[in-house]
């Protein structure tokens, strides 16, 4: 299941500041969101505070509004549709002395507003009426309990302030240490059942997690199937939905569409074993197989798999069912399944690239993945790049040079299970980790690296942001090249040089020089001019997106490659590339034309005319 997204402090002055470090001490992985130029170094900028606000509360982000109330309230309003999905937002007073949690009460507000109160020495100021007068969140029930009918809660509610009593039928330690007003003639009453009844305005029923489903299928089942067989398989059995803590299956099939749909029908992702784990189970299986043994290592799949995650005190209540390509075995636990301690998930690669580093050039979607990681793994000042949003994760550096290393290392960390952000700066698919991954995925061909949930997001690549901090140089045809002939030989360099400079495309040099490599960009240099104006203009850029980021345009015939780094990018317009200058800063821009002033040349002589 997906992760919570980091908590938003939002800061609207720097009168505040103090309140939001002691946040930062209750919530590390909190990130400091700063209006403007208002705000001293925040974690993040926002201009507009009712859309930033209202975008956050939509991804399910919890805020924490050191500002008036009011200021919340009108902002997030229209963003306001789903009470039952709300995240938690609390307003926080600039001195800390009042907490009041705004929305998702029962989501989380109420328990951080006690939370921040008791370390701030402040007060929490709760108004939710079952906390007040019962001790206890009726809507909110711990993690090893559903509730089946929330829709009924407010009426339910209404009567029992009203001075209605509560009959109990079943029991669980969160009812029993409330003040609940529990007595045997009670007109409403309050349900434990693993059974799918129905409640009404005067019965709550609750659904405890104690049971665990194994499910086994041929590769490619259609996921349809494998959720008709388990569906009809409770309703058999006289089981809820809700009452499912767990969908498991063996490792084998981490990377089946069936299993995960399966999982996701319950609102969970699914959890694997291996099959030494799995044959452990043997000796509990109703329906052991020497067939599935000789297949997968194990006797049981859905039977062993249900058994596994349910714990060593669970029973089979519901052995192997089959359909025509699927398999599905149910296990109950005497108390709450733990699922977070049993088995792993499928391990995802992330192939992320970060642009230049600074979170204004960085995608919401790279944000939204190395949240979601538990490990990064990456060149060092990559990870450093981040700043707090690298903070709770485990960090895996590696230095320059270590690239296979490093992308095996990725690979492996996912294959146990892990959610692993490979990171890189700039585009990761561009002169980067990200073939690198599919070239060792194809040449050594790993089971385990075949079932894992990779995915690769962009980022703002040197060339796009030396061209936009340039102009618009790359407004026509363009290419990359690479200078470095460390993996690639300097005569197939030279020749895509010629080709490049022949073609009359804009050329954007990656790896221009080195320490040890200084002849390729004056060769690059002297191609070139071979096919273009001496007055070519010439982007150079360094650092960029970073407080000292410099960018340079001149002719194609100052440029001095003894002047240029590791940390620059250069860029050489073609024949058509210009130069012109704006009034503000008397500031010189590069653009390469489309065509767009021969197009509209006839339509601007037919008007004149």
């Amino acid at each position: 299941m997906e992760m919570t997204p980091p908590i938003a402090i939002i800061l609207l002055n720097n009168s505040g500041r103090a309140t939001a470090d002691a946040l930062l001490e209750i919530y590390p992985e909190a990130l400091i969101h700063g209006l403007g130029n208002r705000v001293d170094n925040p974690d993040l900028t926002f201009q507009q505070t009712a859309t930033h606000l209202q975008e956050l509360y939509k991804s399910g982000t919890p805020i924490l509004g050191i500002c008036a109330a009011a200021i919340l309230v009108r902002c997030l309003a229209p963003a306001l549709n789903d009470k039952l999905v709300e995240p938690p937002v609390l307003a926080i007073s600039d001195t800390g002395s009042m907490v009041v949690p705004l929305l998702g009460g029962h989501h989380g507000a109420n328990d951080m507003a006690r939370h921040i109160a008791t370390a701030l020495k402040g007060q929490p100021a709760i108004t939710t009426a079952s906390d007040v007068h019962y001790n206890i969140a009726l809507d909110n029930p711990p993690e090893d309990l559903a509730l089946a009918n929330p829709e009924d809660m407010k009426l339910f509610v209404g009567k029992l302030l009203g001075g209605e009593t509560i009959k109990q039928v079943g029991e669980h330690s969160w009812l029993s240490g409330s003040d609940l007003p529990f007595s045997e003639t009670g007109k409403l009453s309050i349900t434990v059942t693993t059974s799918p009844i129905q409640g009404d305005e005067q019965a709550l029923v609750y659904h405890p997690k104690t049971m665990s489903l194994g499910v086994g299928c041929e590769r490619h089942a259609d996921a349809d199937e494998l959720i008709g067989l388990i569906k009809t398989t409770l309703s058999e059995n006289d089981i809820s939905p809700l009452s499912i803590a767990s969908v498991s299956s063996i490792d084998l099939k981490s990377d089946e569409r069936a299993v995960h749909s399966a999982a996701n029908y319950f609102g969970m992702a699914p959890k694997f074993f291996g099959a030494v784990q799995l044959e452990d189970e043997t000796p509990r299986l109703k329906t052991p197989s020497n067939i599935v043994f000789a297949e997968v290592g194990c006797h049981g799949v859905s039977e062993g798999a249900a058994l596994a995650a349910a714990g060593s005190d669970a029973n089979l209540i519901v052995p192997k069912v089959k359909s025509k390509r699927t398999t599905v075995a149910i296990a109950e636990s005497p108390t709450a399944i733990n699922i977070r301690a049993v088995g792993k998930i499928q391990g995802k690669l992330s192939v992320i690239g970060i642009g230049p580093g600074q979170d204004a050039w960085r995608t919401p979607e790279a944000s939204h993945l190395i949240s979601e990681a538990t490990d990064l793994v990456a060149y060092g000042l990559y990870i450093d790049l981040l700043g707090k949003t690298a903070h709770g994760k485990i960090r895996h550096d590696f230095g320059l040079g270590e690239e296979e290393k490093r992308v095996r290392f990725a690979l492996d960390l996912a294959a146990e299970g892990k959610n692993v952000a490979l990171i890189s700066s700039g585009d990761i698919g561009i002169y980067a980790m990200a073939t690198l991954v599919f070239e060792l995925i194809k040449r050594e061909e790993r089971g385990e690296w075949d079932r894992l949930d990779i995915q690769v997001t962009p980022g703002i690549s040197a060339l796009q942001a030396a061209a936009a901090r340039a102009g618009a140089p790359l407004g026509h045809d363009f290419c990359t090249i690479s200078l470095s002939d460390l993996l690639t030989p300097w005569d197939a360099i030279e020749r895509r040089l010629k080709a490049a400079a022949m073609g009359d495309f804009v050329v954007a040099f990656y790896n221009p020089v080195s320490l040890k490599r200084r002849t390729q960009l004056h060769a690059a240099k002297a191609i070139l001019l071979e096919h273009r104006p001496d007055t070519t203009p010439v982007i150079v850029a360094r650092n960029l997106g970073r407080e000292d980021e410099s960018v340079q345009i001149m002719p194609l015939a100052d440029l001095d490659p003894e002047k240029v780094d590791m940390l620059t990018l250069v860029m050489v317009g073609s024949s058509d590339s210009q130069i012109t200058t704006t009034n503000s800063g008397l500031k010189n821009w590069a653009y390469t034309p489309r065509g767009y002033a021969g197009k509209m040349a006839p339509v601007a002589k037919e008007i004149n005319s």
